[in-house]
């Protein structure tokens, strides 16, 4: 991997991303080592490298011979990001990187280390199409969907980090991953399945985590939510809700003119019900917009007595933003209000502020 600021070839705009090993299922690494004159078997030594070992470096594969490693690597594991730049906090625990895709596209992913977990938030997309106005990575607007591979590779890179110890608090395992970084995840929808189950499919088709530790946000693409639920998977959904009305929820998640609040919320309880799982409704307080009372009072009533959770964030203003954060006392209301309608609520950790921590804010400052 080029190391930061390194100059590197820069595809043409438009060009699809070079097949991955992680592009494919077990079957299809089979059939692609096959093209390659290769037998069969060695897809299950490659994938247990790449997935299994979490190793990037072919002069560790000994059990492969040296022609077939250099075939299978440059066919299989072409490099498909370049590290533009980390930042940290907190004392080195949260690490947000830039990345540069192949053909110059810039996303981000956060690395997050705390006493009892380690969560990786990821894009799914470079840019992003919904349009929310008080988002950095909405006012850039959609680039393109990333491949499966892609996606995956800001994982793989995680854990490397973690495994090697680059990670400050000695070696550790990942054990959740929220698609919550740049994008949409629900309209990039089959790379974004493919990913998770290269993530939660068993070394060495996978790297083993557990869907329970996979969240997938969506800002409200009901027929893709309905779609998602028949998956069978036991990931949870979070609802990117941000307002209980539709007349203000049409101006700050856009998608909300198409499939309004109730169409939106019933589609997340059906997947509560197929899942088991509990819907997480993140909500951005955004001072004088959202975080009065009584939004707080309408909220309460429209999901109490679900299996539901309410993540309150602080926003993350972008510069040069009208909108901010609320007052602590109006935040405080806000829970109080909830928490009386019998509505579990947590105010998410601040994390990252200091590093852009925003999603779309390391990206567009380039």
């Amino acid at each position: 991997m080029p190391k930061p600021g390194e100059l590197t070839f820069v595809a043409p705009r438009g060009a699809k991303p070079p097949r991955h090993l992680a592009d494919l299922s077990p079957a299809e690494r089979k059939e692609a080592v096959a093209e390659l004159g290769e037998q069969p078997f060695r897809a299950k030594q490659l994938s247990n490298h790449y997935f299994g070992r979490m190793s990037n470096d072919p002069a560790s594969w000994t059990d492969i011979p040296a022609v077939s490693r250099e075939k299978l690597t440059g066919s299989l594991l072409p490099e498909l990001m370049s590290v533009v730049r980390h930042v940290s906090c907190d004392d080195d625990a949260t690490r947000k990187t830039l990345w540069k895709l192949f053909d110059g596209t810039l996303v981000e992913s956060v690395l997050m280390r705390y006493p009892d977990r380690v969560t990786m938030c990821i894009s799914s997309q470079a840019g992003c199409g919904m349009n929310c106005p008080f988002c950095a990575t909405g006012q850039a607007g959609l680039t393109r969907n990333l491949s499966t591979a892609e996606i995956v590779e800001q994982i793989a890179a995680g854990m490397r980090a973690l495994k090697s110890g680059e990670i400050p608090g000695g070696e550790a395992r990942l054990s959740n991953v929220v698609f919550m970084g740049m994008g949409e995840p629900l309209a990039n929808y089959n790379r974004v399945l493919s990913a998770i189950r290269r993530l939660t499919d068993p070394a060495p088709d996978g790297f083993g985590l557990s869907q329970r530790g996979i969240t997938v946000s969506t800002v409200g693409l009901v027929p893709a939510m309905h779609r998602f639920a028949d998956e069978g998977l036991s990931c949870r959904l979070a609802l990117s809700l941000h307002a209980p009305d539709d007349e203000l929820r049409d101006e700050l998640v856009p998608v909300n003119t198409r499939w309004k609040v109730a169409e939106v919320l019933d589609a997340a309880w059906n997947y509560a019900e197929k899942s088991g799982r509990r819907i997480s409704i993140e909500y951005a307080l955004i001072k004088d917009i959202n975080d009065q009372a009584w939004r707080a009072d309408l909220l309460g009533r429209l999901i109490k007595n679900r299996r539901v959770h309410v993540n309150l964030i602080p926003l993350n203003p972008t510069p040069g933003s009208k909108w901010t954060a609320s007052r602590p006392e109006d935040e405080r209301e806000f829970v109080r209000r909830l928490q009386s309608h019998g509505v579990p609520t947590t105010v998410r950790d601040t994390r990252g502020q200091e590093i852009d921590g925003a999603c779309g804010q390391l990206a567009a400052a380039g």
